[in-house]
Parts: structure tokens; C-alpha cells; sequence
């Protein structure tokens, strides 16, 4: 019986295993191709999920605080990573004319935009009141220096025209908000 169903199962395994294309079964040469092109096949890629060690050792190995813990609920496990929000705080100094008031906004604005394209801010924007505060912009850098000397190099806060005041603040990676 072992000597039937071996050679039939090598057999139905051969025939499902044939080259199709999405042209159907056509050769090459009825596709118009010649055994010396190239074909290119694009492959799906597919993300590797890294396990919440894998993502504290990459963090650490760059200089970032990290914590875990485990969610009573849930029971995943948070991993906690440590950012600095920098606060924009308006200043005494208001003496640029309307003309320099928008160029330097204009800065401010690229300045920020950079930082987030360069993956230094993972959020910016403004305060919706007329207060002292005018804005935040939350910097995902290893080191409160890093954060100030990134802060203090917009336009704005050069020019003296916005103050900055940054604090440790701490959420849990890969969150969004809602």
C-alpha cells in the first residue's frame, strides 16, 4: 500500500506546484521576453514584530530611559519611554514689525516640520488661548540636552520671541493619540 501512495502523493505534489504567472501559462517566448531579461517580482514586505526586550535594548543601546510594567487588566506588558516636552512660553521681547512677525513664523514653522521629519519631534502645535504658554513640541530624543539644544535652535526662540521650558515627561511607546 506504502508503495501506491508514495509515487501518488510525489504525483498531485509536482502537479500543484506549477509555474503560472498572471498572464496564465504562457512561455516566455509567447510573452515576447528573452531568456536573458529580467523579471522583476515585487514581494509583499511583511514587518517583523520585535518583542518589548528587543525595543528596551534598542532604546537603551541609543541612550533612552525606559521602564516596563505589566497592565493588571490586560496583562501586556507597557514599556515606558522617557521624552521631553518642551513648553513655548511667550516673551518680553515684541518689537519686530508685522513683516519680521511673519518670516519669523515662517522659520518657526520649517524649523519644526524639520524636527519631526528628522524623527527628533513626534508632535508639535499651539495652544488654542491667548496665554503665556503659546505652544508644546515633544521632542523623542535620549537626553534633556539634546532636547534643549534642539529647542532652542528655532527661529523664534533665537530671536528671542518665544521662551523654552522642557520637563522629562514619560508615555508608553508605540501609543497613540485618540
Amino acid at each position: 500500500m506504502k508503495k501506491i501512495i508514495l509515487p501518488l502523493l510525489c504525483v498531485l505534489l509536482l502537479g500543484s506546484c506549477k509555474n503560472e504567472t498572471k498572464q496564465g501559462n504562457q512561455s516566455v517566448d509567447e510573452m515576447g521576453l528573452k531568456e536573458t531579461d529580467t523579471i522583476i517580482v515585487e514581494v509583499p514586505v511583511v514587518p517583523v514584530k520585535k518583542s518589548i526586550k528587543q525595543i528596551k535594548e534598542e532604546l537603551a543601546a541609543k541612550g533612552f530611559k525606559t521602564f516596563d510594567y505589566v497592565d493588571e487588566k490586560t496583562k501586556d506588558t507597557i514599556l515606558m519611554q522617557q521624552y521631553f516636552m518642551a513648553f513655548l512660553k511667550k516673551s518680553e521681547i515684541h518689537m519686530q514689525n508685522e513683516e519680521e512677525s511673519e518670516r519669523l513664523q515662517k522659520l518657526h514653522l520649517e524649523h519644526l516640520s524639520k524636527m519631526y521629519e528628522l524623527g527628533y519631534a513626534d508632535i508639535s502645535g499651539p495652544f488654542g488661548d491667548d496665554g503665556d504658554i503659546r505652544g508644546i513640541t515633544i521632542y523623542n530624543v535620549p537626553t534633556l540636552k539634546m532636547a534643549d539644544s534642539l529647542a532652542k535652535s528655532d527661529p523664534m526662540v533665537e530671536a528671542e520671541r518665544l521662551e523654552i521650558e522642557i520637563h522629562p515627561w514619560w508615555a508608553a511607546k508605540g501609543y497613540r493619540l485618540r
